[in-house]
Order: C-alpha cells, then structure tokens, then sequence
C-alpha cells in the first residue's frame, strides 16, 4: 500500500510497551489515516471517531465494545468501530499491520 501526496508524522505513537506502533498521515483531501503494527497480545483501545480497521498483513481476533463475540480477521479485510466505542484487539503470533482510516 503507497500513499501519495500525504503530510507524514514522523513521530511513532507508541502503545503497551512497545507492542503496537502507528505513525499518522493526513492525506489532500485533510481525511487523516494511521498505520502500524501490532505484535502478540491483547490491548484495548477507545474511540472517539468512527474508524475502519483494514488488516494489512497477519491475522487478529476482535471484540467490539458491547459484544461478547470474537470475529477473526486476516490480511485484505477490515472492520469497523463506531464513534465513541472500542475494541479489543489480539495478534496471537507472528504479527498484524493495519491501516486505520477516520470516518467523518
């Protein structure tokens, strides 16, 4: 995946020690986008925006706030969370990158 025409964060968010990074990028259009990597574990994360989680490479497990249910998602697939929410996200091996895209 390239983006084109885009302003770069060069500073990494950093999350839980380390194990999952993002840098952030603003595109033309001013649609703001992260993407990253996520190492094994299971880490929780909140919403303020409506976002869509596209896998990019590996597998992951997801539990959307209010659910109780584990959907499995792998490399070419995404998900959705909406506004105000969150998720809990696992890699159980090797590792997961993703592209995370904010909903306006």
């Amino acid at each position: 995946m390239e983006f084109k025409n885009v302003t770069a964060t060069a500073k990494a968010n950093i999350y839980f020690d380390g194990k999952v990074v993002s840098h952030g990028i603003v595109q033309e259009d001013g649609s703001t986008k992260t993407f990253g990597v996520i190492f094994p574990g299971s880490y929780h994360f909140g919403t303020e925006a409506a976002e869509r989680m596209e896998v990019i490479d590996g597998t992951c497990s997801v539990v959307l706030d209010g659910s109780s249910e584990s959907q499995s998602y792998k490399a070419g697939e995404h998900f959705d969370v909406v506004a105000n929410a969150g998720f809990t996200i696992e890699v159980a091996d090797g590792q997961a990158q993703y592209i995370c895209s904010y909903i306006k």
